[in-house]
C-alpha cells in the first residue's frame, strides 16, 4: 500500500479529491465493480499530468475513467489507481463552429453546445452516454456517424510526459478504434469542427429522432455498457446471436437482452462473473453456429490484470 500512498498524498498536496476503496459499480453504466485501491477526482489539468508521470515513474497501475459507459470492472475492484475526469474536468467551449472540450464533458453536453449554437455535425451523438476522452478513445459512433467525422485535433498527455496536439490523420480513427488504444498517451480534450448551416430546428428534430429511436430499440431501462460485441464485418453482432437461439440468454442476473441481442444487461445485482460467463457462452455459441467470432467492445478490468 506504501506506493498508493505515495500517490494519494501527492493528489492530496495538488488539490485533488482522494478516496480508498471507492466502489465502481458508482461510476459506470453496468452499475458493477468492486472497491478502487486509489480514486483521485481530477480537477485540473496540471495535476493529472503531476500524478500519470509519478504513477509511470513507479510502476504503479492506473486507469482515466470518465464515465464509464464502456467498461466492466471486477467485483473485486481494481488493484490501482483510478483518475477520474467528471464534473471537474468537463468544460466546453465554443468558438464559431468549433466545440472545443476536456476529456471528462459528456459527449451528450456537447451536442448539446452544438444545438444550443446551431451546429451540425454531432447529432449522431446525441444519447452515447460516454465522455469526451472515451469517445475519442473507442472512436465512438451510432446512426451512421463516427467521431472522427467531426473530431479536428485532441491535446495529449504522451508518454514523454509532455503535452502535444494530435491532429485526427495522425489518430488511426477507425471502426470503434484509435492509436490511444495502443499506449498509455491520456486524452486531455478535443476539438470538433461543426457545420453551421442548419437551423437549431433541424438539428434538434434530427437529434430527438435518433434519441426516440435509440429509447425504442435499446434496453436503457437496464443498466448496460452500451453494444457489447463489435460488429464483424459484413454482419451484425445482435442478428448471428438471435440466430443463435440467445435472445434473452441468461447467466445469473446477467442476460442478453430481449429487446436487442447485441446487448448484455444488469437485471439487477448482476455479478463480474455473471457477465464474464455470458459473453464467453455468447462467443462460444455464435463461432460455433457461424464461424463468426464477436470481439467484445466492452473493456474487461479484472482486478490485477
Amino acid at each position: 500500500m506504501h506506493d498508493f500512498e505515495n500517490i494519494a498524498a501527492l493528489a492530496r498536496l495538488l488539490g485533488q479529491e482522494v478516496s480508498f476503496d471507492t466502489p465502481l459499480c458508482d461510476y459506470t453504466t453496468f452499475k458493477i465493480g468492486g472497491g478502487a485501491k486509489v480514486f483521485v477526482e481530477i480537477s485540473d489539468k496540471r495535476a493529472l499530468c503531476e500524478l500519470v508521470k509519478s504513477a509511470k515513474e513507479n510502476r504503479i497501475r492506473y486507469i482515466i475513467l470518465g464515465k464509464g459507459s464502456n467498461l466492466l470492472f471486477d467485483d473485486l475492484g481494481f488493484n490501482g489507481v483510478v483518475f477520474h475526469l467528471g464534473s471537474s474536468f468537463s468544460k466546453v467551449d465554443v468558438s464559431e463552429n468549433t466545440i472545443t472540450a476536456q476529456a471528462g464533458a459528456s459527449l451528450i453536453s456537447v451536442c448539446r453546445a452544438a444545438l444550443e449554437n446551431s451546429l451540425s455535425g454531432l447529432e449522431f451523438a446525441y444519447g452515447i452516454p460516454g465522455s469526451v476522452g472515451g469517445a475519442v478513445y473507442m472512436n465512438a459512433g451510432a446512426y451512421g456517424g463516427e467521431i472522427k467525422d467531426v473530431l479536428v485535433s485532441c491535446e495529449v498527455l504522451c508518454d514523454s510526459g509532455k503535452t502535444v496536439t494530435v491532429f485526427n490523420k495522425d489518430m488511426e480513427l477507425s471502426y470503434r478504434h484509435s492509436v490511444f488504444q495502443n499506449g498509455s498517451s491520456v486524452i486531455l480534450s478535443a476539438s470538433f469542427k461543426l457545420d453551421n448551416t442548419k437551423s437549431k430546428e433541424e438539428i434538434s428534430a434530427r437529434m430527438n429522432d435518433l434519441m426516440g429511436r435509440r429509447k425504442e430499440k435499446q434496453p436503457l431501462e437496464f443498466p448496460n455498457a452500451g453494444s457489447t460485441f463489435k460488429r464483424p464485418e459484413g454482419f451484425f453482432a445482435g442478428k448471428l446471436i438471435e440466430e443463435s437461439g440467445l435472445k434473452g440468454y441468461t447467466v445469473g442476473r446477467a442476460q442478453v437482452s430481449k429487446k436487442h441481442s447485441g446487448f448484455v444487461i444488469n437485471l439487477g445485482g448482476a455479478t463480474f462473473k455473471d457477465v464474464t460467463q455470458l459473453i464467453s457462452e455468447v462467443q462460444k455459441r455464435v463461432k460455433a453456429d457461424s464461424g463468426q467470432f464477436l470481439e467484445c467492445e466492452v473493456l474487461i478490468k479484472r482486478f490485477d490484470d
